[in-house]
């Protein structure tokens, strides 16, 4: 997003009321500009025209009886967007049913009119700093990975070879299965696939099965005829029709229940749907990637999901292996997770210690990715100002893991010798063999320092090798931080 001004928070109301507008920008003052569009549909459009931080939602708009449909188009029409500008919604129905349903629709914060300045400014502070963390997010996956799939972190053979599939896949049109462990990322292979695939300039319409109720899947999937059901007041598309010319991506495919995998099937295989209340088949020309946490093989023999539509989805299987798979590509997560909330939340976290990367290192990770990058934002946000990031800084059950396996065997004069030797490695492993600066994080002069290096044995060889068996050799910053580590040794 290109703001004029990097400080001014770019605003998006929709409202009808045109005065409300101009004494809601006097009242917010100076660091917001506020954009007002009366209706719903105009908001849709100016998306995309300029830089939207945030949506400011009013779920009251008059002539509303359709205001439920209305708003659901505006927060899905949001969150197709790669970088998506948060919704905020507000009403004077302040019921928890409203705010429930405005949350689940995808809003990030429902507010009760009449509006309270400070609660609203709180709230649009919040939502800007999300979209932030969305536009900086694709701009450090773009520098990070630029030799990669864009969006996939990593140098393990394992993540090599899902790039590899990626692109031999994204110029086919058939459909693809991706499997793995929840937390994995196979959201991000199937966007990755749809950039990657001709049809990247049409939409990516992303559904999870397990987030709706079985009863309503259908109807979301395939849209319904106006009078088709009591509630039904005009007619509306699903979510294949949505995606046409472009990619849906149905997350969880094995959560399907029996009957809706069958008319599934069937759209795949005559490539046309019918809404619910109509006879009347709509064409669908849309490419379908399908994942999955489970096995659907297994499941196939329990009879409780369909063979033929299981080989139908499978033509192309692209596997996401689990975290603890590729141990060598925790650093370089935890690296870029760790300047992308130090930025977020205005942080001076700036480098994690070896012994923050040696926990990280020794974890099982069940959550995958999902929770390594919980992980380092809780602890960029609880480090109270510090610039790198050390063992006190990780949640107790990764700073426990360390304890055991650390304390030294032998005597007492050994163990202190030992202790201190890591200790050092650790100081210089951090700052990339600066002696001055380890000197300073250890608490003492660069002069005992020497005389420690000389005592310990600790030879710049030695501390290069250390450094790079800590991140992926194959990584160029990891041979540029290690080579920096023999200079810095030499001549500091």
């Amino acid at each position: 997003m290109a703001n004029s001004n990097h400080h001014e928070k770019q605003i998006l109301l929709v409202d009808s009321d045109e005065a409300f507008g101009q004494v809601l920008q006097q009242v917010l003052g100076a660091g917001y500009t506020l954009r007002r569009v009366p209706t719903v549909e105009t908001a849709i459009s100016q998306l995309d025209v300029k830089g939207v931080d945030v949506v400011l939602l009013n779920l009251d708009l008059p002539n509303g009886s359709s205001t439920v449909q209305d708003s659901r188009a505006l927060l899905r029409a949001a969150s197709e967007r790669v970088a998506a500008p948060p919704v905020i919604a507000y009403s004077w129905n302040a019921r928890r049913k409203t705010a429930l349903e405005a949350v689940q629709q995808g809003a990030v914060d429902f507010l009760e009119q009449p509006l309270d300045i400070q609660g609203l400014k709180f709230a649009l502070d919040g939502a800007c700093r999300r979209a932030t963390l969305a536009r900086d997010l694709a701009a450090a996956q773009k520098f990070l990975c630029s030799a990669h799939v864009e969006g996939l972190l990593g140098n393990s053979e394992a993540m090599e070879q899902v790039n590899e599939l990626i692109r031999k896949v994204a110029d086919v049109f058939t459909t693809v299965l991706i499997t793995g462990e929840s937390g994995t990322g196979k959201g991000v292979v199937a966007r990755a696939i749809h950039r990657l695939s001709p049809r990247a300039d049409k939409p990516f319409v992303a559904f999870s099965v397990c987030a709706f109720p079985e009863s309503l899947i259908e109807d979301e999937l395939f849209g319904h005829e106006r009078g088709a059901f009591t509630g039904a007041t005009q007619t509306r598309r699903g979510r294949f029709e949505e995606a046409k010319g472009g990619t849906i991506f149905l997350d969880e495919i094995g959560d399907l229940a029996l009957p809706l995998q069958a008319k599934l099937l069937r759209v795949l295989q005559e490539r046309s749907l019918e809404r619910l209340g109509s006879n009347l088949p709509q064409p669908v020309d849309v490419r379908v990637i399908c994942a999955t946490s489970r096995n659907l093989e297994k499941m196939v023999q329990e009879g409780t999901f369909r063979e033929d539509l299981y080989f139908r989805i499978s033509v192309l299987k692209i596997h996401m292996p689990p975290l603890r798979e590729r141990g060598g590509d925790v650093p370089l997560l935890a690296e870029y997770f760790l300047r992308m909330f130090a930025k977020a939340h205005n942080k001076n976290a700036r480098s994690l210690t070896s012994g923050f990367l040696s926990a990280l290192a020794r974890h099982n990770w069940p959550g995958n990715v999902r929770e390594l990058q919980n992980v380092i934002e809780r602890s960029v946000v609880l480090a109270n100002g510090n610039e790198h990031l050390g063992l006190k800084d990780l949640p107790e059950e990764l700073r426990g893991l360390t304890i055991d396996d650390e304390v030294p065997s032998g005597s007492f004069h050994e163990a202190v010798k030992t202790f201190k030797r890591e200790l050092v490695r650790a100081a210089l492993r951090t700052h990339s063999g600066n002696k001055l600066k380890a000197a300073k994080e250890l608490g003492i002069s660069r002069c005992y320092l020497h005389r420690l290096l000389n005592q310990l044995k600790i030879t710049a060889e030695a501390l290069a090798e250390d450094y790079e068996e800590t991140l992926p050799p194959e990584n160029t910053e990891t041979r540029v931080r290690a080579e920096g580590l023999r200079l810095g040794a030499r001549v500091a």
